[in-house]
């Protein structure tokens, strides 16, 4: 509830500062455009209802910002958070006397304020125009890493972010170019005759009486953020002496490295307190799971999970003894495992499958070899090779899918695929079947627009087998991908091997055939004995996979 408080907070806060700063590059326009584009900024944000909202809003923000730098038990963070927290507790001190000047001075002496008056005194006093700049882009800037914040966490930024990054650009200079134009504009209008006074007549002032009264009003308030500001340091460090000198556990991480950290600490801070690498895109918000940790020892002593810890975990498929380093304040000895690298990006919290992150299925496997390729690559430039072996992986790549399933990986001029991931077996080895006569035909059309130049034309060789396997997220970096390990996989590339010996296109396990329900019965048969296996292993020598679809019959 207080996260999303805090971010309703803030985006209303977020969307003044852009309003602002979009009236500010009318400037481009001119000081017309600038004038009338205050009016419908002072129309929105002066009503009663949105006043309400605005400052209601900026004073619940400020609050949650105390109780969150309060409950901090250290100030070692990431460079992102720092500066977030740095910029945040810069704002106040330089929006109050702005904020006071302009409205308090509207609603208590009724002055009207115009961008001219207000451009003439920036033009005339040019370090106040560098302060009121410096708080918009400043409000803009944390504003921006806040909502990056939020935004990262869903499936559908990595799509936008480009963009969404240029606007983070683009409106503060345009707003800057647009302030720039208009104390030009005003620096001409300046030097006519009587432009000054009739201006200035034109929009209503404070006396300087009121203006003195206006900043020691301002003063005052600046000194009291102040005071709170160092009033809750002071109770974070009363809290943190006397949470140090209570009690302490020791969190245990892997490679036999202990932490001794006071009660109270999360896991997190722990963390961070002892200088351990520990993934948290969302800045320890609770929001991303990248900072899940599985729990080794001392689980039952936990405390038990909020409603919004469960969430998280729910929405990620966490099993039990998973918990969110960042939510979690152990208060007994606990030995921890983190299940994410330290560079974990927030696509790495997004909501997966179960077996992605390692899990036991009944899966089907194909594996398919182009025959006579080493022949054809000796006969050709190296460019007609990449060539050719792009369009070949172009064809069986549409095959796999188009047929559903996962191309697991593209070696030399061979494919693996994975299929009945999701689905299961039975489904998984119709598709396999499926696919294979998809890329016998793709071969058959890739040798017709060779032609002449691929003679003698490239066949296939495919195997398709069914059995366990383990499936999951494996490899390093950009090398990660979907894949299958186990004694099914090797067979089926076995079995790829067999159909160059068998001179066929397929040869399918007797597994995999009665699986996908298909009759392969009048199919030459060979029992196949495997190292490790106690029993042989059946299959089907399919010369051309099209008569297998013509041949076969769908079990009732």
């Amino acid at each position: 509830m207080v996260r999303r408080v805090r971010l309703i907070t803030g985006v209303v806060m977020f969307s003044y500062v852009a309003t602002h700063l979009l009236n500010h590059a009318l400037g481009l326009i001119g000081l017309g455009a600038l004038s009338a584009g205050l009016k419908v900024f002072q129309a929105f944000w002066r009503n009663p209802v949105c006043s309400i909202v605005l400052y209601a809003s900026i004073v619940t923000h400020f609050l949650l910002a105390l109780w969150a730098l309060y409950q901090r038990r250290h100030l070692r963070m990431s460079p992102w958070e720092g500066v977030q927290l740095m910029l945040g507790l810069a704002i106040p001190a330089m929006l109050i006397p702005h904020a006071i000047g302009n409205r308090l001075g509207h609603e208590l002496y009724d002055t009207i304020g115009s961008y001219p008056r207000v451009l003439y005194r920036l033009w005339l006093r040019p370090e106040l125009g560098l302060r009121q700049m410096s708080l918009l882009l400043v409000a803009w800037t944390h504003g921006c890493i806040g909502l990056r914040y939020s935004l990262s966490l869903k499936p559908w930024y990595p799509r936008f972010a480009a963009a969404l990054a240029a606007l983070a650009i683009l409106v503060p200079v345009l707003a800057l170019a647009g302030f720039a134009h208009g104390l030009r504009e005003v620096s001409v209008l300046a030097e006519r005759a009587g432009w000054a006074r009739e201006m200035l007549a034109a929009s209503r002032d404070a006396s300087a009486a009121k203006r003195e009264g206006l900043t020691r009003i301002a003063d005052a308030t600046v000194l009291g953020f102040g005071v709170c500001l160092a009033l809750t340091l002071l109770l974070r460090w009363l809290r943190n002496l006397v949470e140090r000198h209570r009690h302490s556990i020791r969190v245990s991480y892997p490679g036999g490295r202990e932490v001794v950290a006071p009660v109270g600490y999360s896991l997190l801070e722990v963390s961070r307190f002892a200088g351990i690498a520990h993934a948290s895109v969302c800045g320890g918000r609770g929001r991303c799971s990248t900072c899940r940790v599985r729990i080794a020892r001392g689980l039952e002593w936990l405390p038990p999970a909020s409603a919004a810890e469960l969430k998280v975990l729910n929405r990620v498929g966490a099993p039990p003894g998973v918990r969110l380093a960042c939510q979690l304040r152990p208060v007994r000895d606990v030995s921890v495992i983190p299940l994410l690298r330290a560079g974990a990006r927030a696509r790495d919290g997004f909501a997966r499958p179960a077996y992605v992150p390692g899990q036991e299925r009944q899966i089907c496997v194909l594996f398919a070899d182009l025959r006579g390729f080493t022949r054809f690559a000796e006969r050709k430039l190296p460019y007609d090779v990449v060539f050719f072996l792009n369009r070949y992986f172009d064809l069986a790549g549409d095959a796999i899918e188009r047929a559903g399933g996962v191309v697991n990986q593209f070696v030399g001029d061979g494919v693996m695929a994975l299929f009945g991931v999701e689905s299961g077996p039975e489904q998984g080895c119709r598709a396999a079947l499926e696919a294979a006569r998809a890329l016998v035909r793709g071969v058959a059309e890739l040798n017709a627009a060779l032609g002449d130049e691929n003679a003698p034309p490239l066949t296939i060789g495919i195997g398709i087998h069914t059995g366990p396997a383990v499936v999951g997220s494996m490899g390093r970096g950009v090398a990660t991908y979907l894949t299958a390990i186990g004694d099914t996989v090797n067979l089926t590339s076995r079995l790829q091997d067999l159909s160059k010996q068998y001179q066929c296109q397929l040869i399918l396990s007797e597994a995999a055939a009665q699986c996908a329900g298909v009759d392969a019965s009048h199919f030459p048969r060979h029992d196949l004995t495997v190292r490790n296996r106690s029993e042989p292993v059946t299959i089907r020598v399919i010369e051309n996979v099209e008569s297998l679809a013509a041949a076969s019959a769908t079990r009732a």
